[in-house]
């Protein structure tokens, strides 16, 4: 496989009044095409900063960020945007419905930035709720819907415009188990049989489980499996 993803020494600091607060740390990552990988760490660890990276939605402080070819941190906001849309998913823990609107046209909102004609933008919509087991409910408005088919929906709105990379942030962190499994199961379909690229946040290592890779971050850094059985074992000293 080819790679898709390639973080380089990649740091990102957010100023809160005087101070400047270091999020990421010298960051490298390579992630192939069609890998399902699973970012795991401590809340503060930088999981979502680095997500946002990897998504175009945000620069990083120094350090190149590259997605299939495109050096993310080296385009202007109007470039990232077009990229965005074409180019990347987003999944979030909340959904991020509009309540006024209908599923149909929730998941077609991503499609409004192209150049489609209306009749193909909601050929496009009903085909993507048909891939997520929702083609009976495009009528019905996000109150009308349980919280798994809620983020189904949240789903169908990621891949509606076809995009090789899908970014989860969180994406069953508001879901009982049963319905949680149901919503991963999905995604590891996407994965398998639509070739999609997945890196997702999560707390839940039986959410982890579904990926192929899991990572972890700790205080801003990528951290290997045994740096982290030494920060795991000198924290339970400390708590002990």
């Amino acid at each position: 496989m080819s790679e898709l993803i390639r973080c380089t020494n990649v740091c990102k600091d957010y100023v809160r009044g005087a101070a400047s607060v270091q999020v990421l740390r010298d960051v490298d990552l390579s992630v192939e095409d069609g890998a399902f990988v699973a970012v795991m760490g401590p809340s503060g660890s930088g999981k979502t900063t680095l997500l946002n990276l990897i998504g175009g939605l945000d620069w990083p402080t120094s350090g190149e960020i590259e997605v299939d070819g495109l050096r993310l941190d080296a385009v202007d906001a109007r470039c990232l945007a077009r990229w965005r849309a074409r180019s990347v998913g987003f999944v979030f823990q909340f959904y991020n419905l509009l309540p006024v609107l209908s599923a149909e046209r929730n998941v077609e909102l991503p499609l409004l930035l192209t150049g489609l004609s209306p009749s193909e933008r909601r050929r496009n919509a009903a085909l993507a709720l048909n891939i997520v087991g929702l083609g009976d409910r495009g009528g019905h408005k996000p109150g009308e819907l349980s919280g798994g088919q809620q983020q189904r929906v949240a789903i169908a709105r990621a891949l509606v415009s076809d995009p090789g990379l899908l970014v989860c942030d969180e994406p069953t962190g508001d879901l009982d188990r049963e319905t949680a499994d149901e919503v991963l199961a999905l995604l590891q379909t996407l994965h398998r049989d639509l070739g999609k690229t997945i890196i997702m946040v999560t707390h839940d290592p039986k959410a982890a489980d579904h990926a192929v890779v899991t990572l972890h971050m700790d205080k801003g850094k990528l951290v290997s499996p045994v740096d982290r059985a030494v920060a795991d074992s000198e924290q339970a000293r400390t708590v002990a």
